[in-house]
């Protein structure tokens, strides 16, 4: 088992930082620092918060270090359909409705399908039924040959978008169940590369089904300064039509 300093070193070195940038982040000396890591100096569990904020790490790491150093876990992880996180709960769901007729999807830090509203559900009509036994997930859904990947036009472009993001977050907090889904359907050279497609607004995401094609670009909200580990881990993905006639479908199937 790692003492508190070793891993408090990791995340240091994680986050290339040397004890002195650390410390005056911290507004610690860089003897504290130095003596926290090498198992001299044993940290208050108000200090070892202090520099865990400044190495921005995950909620659910913070208690592993604070078990480390002896103390009591201070963030809860509970479900986000109980009653102790119904207001957020409520405050996902009311996002989720307001954006329809777009759709809109809130995924855990696997990328595992927590909700989504309704406009969702046209776009997993022929997804293998496998595919959508829980927990859905969202990358696997999308890039296997039996999800929407053979409806998804410039799919090598979707692959490099979510390769860039789901390489980003490893690097900020390593996940194993995370890291096998990279190497699973994010390698690279796994596919050849299409002709990139520019835009004015963002990476979009274009989806043909018959004759029709949409073309979408999607934003990320998370909770701001959450303290329970389930809404520190999740974020609400939310698309937006990139043209007129994208916008028009999504209007005329909620008028159905």
């Amino acid at each position: 088992m790692h003492t508190v300093g070793e891993l408090l070193r990791h995340w240091r070195q994680r986050r290339r930082l040397s004890q002195l940038d650390l410390a005056i982040a911290s507004d610690v000396s860089a003897r504290h620092v130095s003596l926290v890591e090498t198992g001299k100096s044993n940290p208050s569990a108000e200090m070892i918060v202090r520099l865990a904020d400044q190495l921005d790490v995950p909620l659910r790491e913070r208690n592993r270090l604070l078990l480390a150093a002896g103390f009591a876990p201070r963030y809860a992880e509970r479900p986000l359909d109980g009653a102790a996180l119904q207001a957020a709960w409520d405050a996902v769901a009311r996002v989720l409705r307001a954006h329809e007729p777009y759709p809109a999807l809130v995924i855990d830090r696997r990328w595992n399908i927590v909700m989504t509203n309704r406009a969702i559900d046209r776009f997993l009509t022929n997804v293998a039924p496998d595919l959508l036994r829980p927990p859905v997930n969202m990358v696997r859904v999308g890039l296997d040959p039996r999800g929407l990947a053979p409806h998804i036009v410039n799919l090598a472009d979707v692959r490099s978008l979510l390769r860039t993001r789901i390489g980003r977050q490893l690097a900020t907090a390593p996940d194993p169940e995370l890291t096998a889904l990279y190497e699973e359907l994010l390698a690279e050279g796994s596919e050849e590369a299409d002709q990139p497609i520019e835009s004015e607004i963002a990476t979009p995401m274009i989806f043909r089904f018959g004759e029709r094609e949409l073309r979408l670009f999607s934003t990320t909200t998370t909770f701001g300064t959450p303290l329970d580990i389930t809404l520190d881990e999740i974020a609400i993905e939310s698309y937006y039509p990139m043209d007129a006639e994208t916008g028009a479908y999504f209007t005329d199937m909620d008028r159905r």
